[in-house]
């Protein structure tokens, strides 16, 4: 069953090229009506201060983030992409909502692979965006990206995402989205900064993880 659907979004994949993005990037940081912008950040096992350790919790997240392996095999079940993240590239995400699954086209915006200085504080980071393309249940633009504070070793996972959803010519997709869309995006990103705190925590690095909750930065419904 599972090869069946690999060989359908290889199709699929195919033809991401052809579609626009379903919203304008440009006018991202206006906000408008049903416009949710989410802020996660997710400490992670600490390092000592300077550049990441090889093998470290930096090192281990930034290939977690870089696979997109964070993401919850319950809520998506499949990805088709064609290498690591590029400007420009597609990938296809088989997600699963409340027994349906959807067909999730996406293009890669921008990669970061840099040291970035932060109110006087300097950090090594790498992170890449995703935009939705035509056919998405929703518009909008995530950002995931790792961060290694160079003066003290801190490790975190930051996610910052400006979503609404997309109009849909289903009337049930659309009311079906309308009622559980938003709670499923959210427990995305709380099972996301769970996930990569226990993927990251076996590192040679890591001190034995701590029972602490994710919480959002800030996470706001713009009018």
């Amino acid at each position: 069953m599972r090869r069946g659907v690999r060989r359908r979004m290889r199709r699929l994949h195919a033809g991401l090229h052809r579609l626009p993005l379903n919203f304008d990037p440009s006018r991202l940081d206006e906000g408008g009506p049903d416009w949710h912008v989410d802020d996660y950040r997710q400490p992670l096992p600490p390092e000592p201060p300077g550049p990441p350790v090889p093998g470290g919790s930096w090192e281990t997240a930034r290939d977690l983030v870089r696979d997109y392996e964070y993401a919850d095999p319950a809520i998506i079940r499949e990805i088709c992409r064609s290498g690591p993240p590029e400007p420009g590239r597609d990938m296809l995400l088989e997600g699963r909502f409340h027994g349906l699954h959807f067909y999730l086209g996406l293009r890669v915006g921008d990669v970061v692979d840099d040291v970035i200085e932060t109110d006087g504080r300097r950090a090594q980071v790498w992170g890449w965006n995703y935009q939705t393309l035509k056919g998405h249940l929703e518009r909008g633009q995530m950002d995931q990206e790792v961060r290694k504070w160079l003066d003290t070793g801190e490790v975190e996972f930051h996610i910052h995402a400006v979503s609404q959803p997309a109009p849909d010519p289903n009337p049930i997709v659309r009311l079906g989205f309308r009622l559980f869309g938003r709670r499923t995006q959210l427990r995305f990103y709380d099972r996301a900064c769970r996930r990569m705190k226990h993927l990251t925590a076996s590192t040679p690095t890591s001190p034995p993880p701590e029972a602490d909750v994710p919480q959002p930065a800030r996470r706001k419904r713009t009018a």
